[in-house]
């Protein structure tokens, strides 16, 4: 077997912590430069006039909302690179983070300048609304931008979110886009602090232009390419367990797809009403080559997913039919084999998160018994790729635990509940806090597994989780 004493070690970890300081250092920076551009268009100079404090601190709050809503489209524009750095999950929170922020920002953008124009002008509130409403070029946009990403924001409030189908929701929160374009006329036409200088319209449109090439080029044209390049269509559908099935996907010049074991991607099944509705979905084996050729490659590679069906979507996977085209839009997410800073590796699962551990062992070049696999099952029926894992454990001495009973207080089964987290993990894994270890599955069961990690004395840095968060 391949030796692992050569495998990346902290600087793995400390690369991924100062991507993150640039990442928000730059935020912060822009943040920066936009009070910058607001000081220099006389942003304090007309706090003496009539309205003049509501109107600058107005302002100020519109260019910061604006600044942090455009940062927020680049988070999840899909941009390769960005993605490879954070993964999906923290590219997510960021993003909730800045949309709610800017969201804010822009409210009470809204209500100081009407108060400060109102003032100015020495008009009501509601009179003042009106006028600007109607007599202020791009304002009758303006107000319907705002009013479709009033929407987004309230449809992405968790309780909101939890009501919706996924595919709803991300068909919804397309209108922040719509929303986003018809704002841009009121900024540019009557936006002060956009049309007060050179340097500011330099960087207005620097943003702007930005952001939007990044969408149309990460989020639409190379998806498009993608798809139309490996032409991927869907080989055989097999059933894995009780509601669980496996698809099995070939095409074109796989060899070249810039997927790593671990990653996911939003797949489009061309077969039939419902094709435009992206579904995330892991890889549940690294790309490998097949052993005879496909006609028409040269390079006969095979990729693999397997889904449990929870939901109209996936319920839709299993009666896929064979030749199915697929459209794919990633490789997404970061948790892959080359986040490893240690020799022994720890690798616990529940339910169909077994679709990222099983992807990750095909990427872990390991030595004997350097790998354990924890993985948790109501009942031996519903098991995943038991073979596939006993195949690991008899060429390289992986060690395969099955977590097998109902469900208890927390993410043990219920028979080891007496034992709690810490206990139950030094116990299966003595010297757990010399390992890294992977976790996937349910969001509220893995955090209770984070916990017994950190109790048992796994460093943060050495545990590696990834969810699909939208």
């Amino acid at each position: 077997m391949q030796s692992v004493e050569a495998a990346p070690r902290a600087p793995v970890a400390a690369s991924r912590a100062w991507r993150a300081y640039l990442t928000v250092g730059a935020a912060w920076v822009s943040l920066i430069v936009v009070v910058g551009i607001w000081l220099a268009g006389d942003g304090l100079s007309i706090l003496r006039d009539p309205g003049g404090p509501a109107t600058s601190l107005g302002r100020v709050s519109g260019l910061g909302g604006a600044d942090l809503l455009l940062i927020q489209v680049l988070l999840m524009a899909r941009i390769p690179w960005v993605e490879a750095w954070y993964g999906q999950d923290t590219l997510a929170r960021w993003h909730r983070i800045a949309g709610f922020t800017s969201f804010w920002l822009m409210m009470v953008h809204v209500l100081l300048i009407t108060v400060g124009y109102g003032q100015t002008d020495g008009l009501g509130l509601v009179r003042e609304a009106w006028d600007l409403t109607f007599n202020y070029p791009g304002m009758l946009l303006a107000v319907a931008g705002t009013a479709l990403l009033t929407l987004v924001v309230v449809l992405s409030i968790r309780a909101a979110r939890r009501k919706l189908r996924y595919e709803s929701w991300h068909l919804l929160h397309l209108y922040a886009y719509l929303g986003i374009g018809l704002m841009l006329p009121h900024v540019v036409w009557t936006g002060q602090d956009f049309t007060s200088s050179a340097l500011a319209r330099a960087y207005w449109w620097t943003l702007y232009a930005a952001a939007l090439a990044a969408v149309l080029v990460y989020r639409v044209g190379l998806p498009l390419w993608r798809s139309q390049h490996h032409q991927l269509r869907v080989h055989a559908v097999t059933k894995e367990a009780p509601g669980v099935v496996s698809v099995y996907l070939r095409g074109r010049n796989l060899h070249r797809l810039p997927a790593r074991a671990g990653q996911f991607f939003l797949w489009r099944f061309l077969d039939g009403p419902g094709w435009s509705r992206a579904h995330p979905y892991t890889l549940s084996a690294a790309p490998r080559p097949l052993n005879s050729p496909t006609r028409g490659s040269a390079h006969p590679f095979e990729v693999r997913i397997t889904v449990k069906n929870l939901g109209d979507g996936s319920a839709r996977v299993a009666r896929l039919r064979p030749g199915t085209r697929v459209l794919i839009e990633g490789p997404l997410g970061a948790v892959t084999a080359n986040r490893r800073t240690r020799r022994k590796v720890l690798l616990i699962a529940a339910g169909v998160g077994i679709t990222l551990i099983r992807s990750i062992l095909d990427d872990l070049p390991a030595e004997w018994g350097d790998v354990t696999v924890l993985y948790r099952v109501g009942d031996k029926k519903e098991i995943v790729f038991r073979k596939e894992l006993e195949a690991f454990a008899q060429a390289r001495g992986d060690r395969v635990v099955y977590l097998e009973g109902r469900r208890g207080p927390s993410w043990l089964p219920a028979h080891l509940s007496h034992l709690g987290g810490r206990d139950a993990l030094l116990w299966l894994v003595p010297d757990v806090a010399d390992h890294d270890v992977f976790v996937c599955g349910p969001p509220s069961w893995m955090d209770g597994v984070v916990a017994s990690l950190h109790a048992a004395g796994v460093a943060p840095v050495n545990i590696h989780r990834e969810e699909f968060a939208w």
